[in-house]
């Protein structure tokens, strides 16, 4: 799999996608995920290690389901596919379901409600926030063992969603063809006529949300009103410098899509196509961002969904997002404690001076206001 649009899937989600297009394979009934298991612990319910008992009682009844079905997760994307590798390895027992990789948040959730019931439904999810907070109620609350290390306003009290991975959205581009843009304003010259492409739709896709979001705060906007936002892609359009085409790393690398707004971690990795491609983070104000792991409340495999967020937000794993390039969640705990790799730490670019990340009522208004306004401005 060699797309990063997967966030054509990642977090913005306002309107849903068919369900025609992401229906995964239905199979037989699930299990009824509220019977216990044989130690008694009905898993469905539990949120925390403590309710298994330990956290070796987590891991037998996870291996004792023996599977675990993930969503839009893609290989390439932020180093997922060590990951699930990892998991693969460590746990051999349980059988990783990899469905529909390049899907958005908001196809996740509807894979979840057409396939409840049945053991093809997604166990855990990958969104952004603002598809997280508009579907609460799918989510089973789980609060990890390293719970502590991070930061209160990345994640719901209760662990409902939990941010885990993120970065900064900065503008890619081919140095072949391309000056490096020392500003938003540059991208609007005749020097990038039908060039300047953004990853998805702002309406269903945290990446390209983010772009909006950034645009915003380069232009001397807050993140309280996107409107600014939207009226630079409005002017890109006119100029005629906007390309509406799916980023992946095949357009990269084919020169399809020279210049490219998406996380600075996503635009790295395409540099193993392209020697070529570069890097900028504009300077002024930078927009991060992070994307949230949940657990579907109607999991088929409940323990082994349970296990998967114990593993996502271990030292290992958190220390694997900064392999991908991402800024792990527990960063700056396992600076504290000694357990980040330094020389991965080291290599990341540097973050800007002042950096804004869209709070829940931000990010909720802001999809509002792109769902009412984002088409008709880059028709």
């Amino acid at each position: 799999m060699a797309r990063f649009t997967r966030r054509a899937r990642i977090g913005a989600g306002i309107a849903l996608v068919t369900t025609a297009a992401l229906a995964l394979t239905a199979c037989s009934g699930a299990a009824d995920a509220t019977d216990a298991d044989s130690t008694g612990v009905d898993a469905s319910t539990a949120t925390s290690v403590d309710d298994f008992g330990s956290f070796e009682d987590l891991e037998a009844a996870a291996k004792a389901e023996g599977q675990l079905n993930v969503i839009a997760l893609p290989r390439d994307w932020a180093n997922y596919g060590e990951i699930l590798d990892l998991f693969a390895e460590k746990y051999p027992e349980i059988t990783i379901n990899e469905a529909s990789p390049d899907v958005s948040s908001a196809e996740e959730i509807q894979a979840a409600e057409t396939n409840k019931g049945l053991d093809t439904a997604p166990d855990v999810f990958d969104l952004g926030l603002t598809v997280a907070l508009q579907n609460t109620d799918s989510f089973a609350p789980y609060q990890v063992q390293t719970w502590d290390d991070i930061p209160e306003e990345l994640k719901e009290p209760t662990g409902l969603f939990v941010g885990d991975y993120g970065g900064y959205m900065s503008i890619g581009y081919d140095s072949s063809a391309f000056d490096a843009p020392s500003e938003l304003a540059d991208l609007l010259s005749a020097d990038y006529k039908g060039a300047v492409a953004i990853n998805g739709d702002p309406t269903q896709a945290g990446a390209a949300f983010a772009a909006v979001g950034l645009a915003t705060v380069q232009s001397d906007g807050t993140l309280d009103d996107f409107q600014p936002g939207i009226d630079f892609f409005s002017e890109l359009q006119k100029a005629g410098n906007m390309l509406k085409v799916d980023v992946t790393t095949a357009t990269v690398a084919s020169g399809e899509t020279p210049v490219v707004f998406d996380w600075d971690y996503l635009n790295a990795a395409h540099t193993a196509d392209n020697p070529d491609w570069k890097v900028e983070i504009l300077d002024g104000t930078g927009y991060a961002g992070y994307y949230n792991q949940a657990i579907n409340v109607d999991a088929p495999h409940p323990a082994a969904a349970r296990l998967w967020q114990e593993f996502l937000y271990s030292d290992e794993v958190q220390n694997l997002w900064l392999k991908g390039g991402a800024r792990p969640v527990r960063m700056a705990a396992m600076v504290d404690a000694g357990t980040i790799d330094e020389d991965l730490a080291s290599a990341l670019p540097e973050a800007p001076e002042e950096t804004v990340v869209p709070t829940e009522e931000q990010s909720t208004n802001a999809g509002t206001l792109l769902g009412e306004k984002w088409a008709a401005a880059v028709q």
